[in-house]
């Protein structure tokens, strides 16, 4: 693919990072994390009890759910921000700016290959039925097959992640050589701003997923090229990470946190939509933020595919062999079973 390009318009000024940005950062967060983790409030010789963190713009998070709920018993989240990006996300965890960030397992598999200490704990968004990106033209484009995207602008929120993996391997799958793939042309678009951008003209493809997708299907006008649920069906797709010596110097934090995620992610599911709805609709609204609220009322799913967001090996597997066919990775670096626990999970245990 082809490095990160900018769309010059005033609508695009939230940070975008490219892949030698990326990269740079990477290596930043395998020397910093060394230096030590996050400190918080009931630090000291106890275990931490407030967790720093990041969140996202007028969306709550499974954690957000899950303290709002009473899931996370004498364990506290501290806001310090919001992110929209998730490598930036698990970088800020890895260097401890935070103690725990969520982004795509490719980019987790990534920043462990740069030497970080860090293990994915739980799965918190995936693809399903109802909760998928989908890769959306104009409804009089004519774009229709993989072959058409030559030469034409797809905006995601970030590259080197979930988004342009799933790109790649739409191409692929579809017989376009790597020169040829080299000619889609991915660009860094804030998810709020694409539906604009698309409508606009300013790409011909737009990555819309969640309350963003329903929101911007409800006005019509666009189609799906294609969706990465129908690329490669239901599927986990991100985790939270956290550090090595965090988890070590921290396990009931730990074990109270990724139970009462797994607790929400449950929740969610079974729980009338309306009910969820209206509950993640008085979290916004109640923290003070400056938030529109009206997308909520689109959320279906968070997505996650397994029980209590467990984590299996195929959830990594699939983005080391991505990662290994691009030479991002060196083949047979990393073992999926080495980049995660279930340990701290006790969802569904007697």
């Amino acid at each position: 693919m082809s490095a990160a390009t900018r769309i010059p318009s005033a609508t695009f000024r939230a940070p975008g990072t490219s892949r030698r940005q990326f990269l740079t950062l990477l290596g930043i967060s395998a020397a910093a994390v060394s230096c030590g983790t996050a400190t918080a409030d009931g630090g000291g010789k106890g275990q931490v009890k407030t967790l720093k963190y990041q969140g996202a713009v007028g969306q709550v998070t499974l954690p957000e759910l899950a303290a709002d709920l009473g899931y996370l018993g004498d364990v506290r989240l501290n806001w310090v921000g919001n992110t929209i990006s998730g490598p930036q996300d698990i970088q800020s965890a890895a260097t401890g700016q935070i103690h725990f960030g969520g982004a795509f397992n490719g980019a987790v598999v990534k920043l462990a290959a740069a030497k970080a200490p860090i293990r994915s704990v739980i799965s918190y968004y995936g693809s399903d039925q109802y909760a998928y990106s989908g890769y959306y033209v104009l409804e009089n484009s004519p774009i229709r097959t993989a072959r058409d995207l030559i030469g034409k602008k797809v905006g995601m929120n970030t590259l080197g992640a979930h988004s342009q993996a799933l790109l790649d391997i739409y191409l692929s799958r579809n017989g376009l050589t790597t020169a040829e793939a080299a000619r889609v042309e991915a660009l860094v678009v804030p998810p709020i701003s694409t539906e604009q951008a698309l409508r606009q003209g300013q790409i011909e493809v737009g990555v819309l997923g969640g309350v963003l997708r329903d929101k911007a299907l409800a006005g019509g006008g666009i189609r799906p090229l294609f969706t990465d649920f129908e690329l490669l069906g239901a599927f986990s797709a991100g985790t939270y990470v956290m550090t090595k010596r965090f988890i070590e110097e921290n396990p009931d934090t730990v074990r109270t946190f990724v139970t009462g995620v797994a607790k929400a992610i449950e929740w969610s599911r079974t729980t009338p939509r309306e009910e969820v709805v209206a509950r993640m609709t008085r979290i916004v609204s109640g923290r003070g933020r400056n938030e529109d609220t009206s997308a909520l009322q689109y959320w279906r799913s968070y997505g996650v595919a397994e029980t209590g967001g467990r984590i299996g090996d195929k959830e990594f597997q699939l983005w080391l062999d991505w990662l290994g066919e691009r030479g991002e990775v060196k083949k047979g670096q990393l073992k999926a079973g080495d980049l995660y626990t279930n340990a701290f999970n006790d969802y569904g245990k007697a």
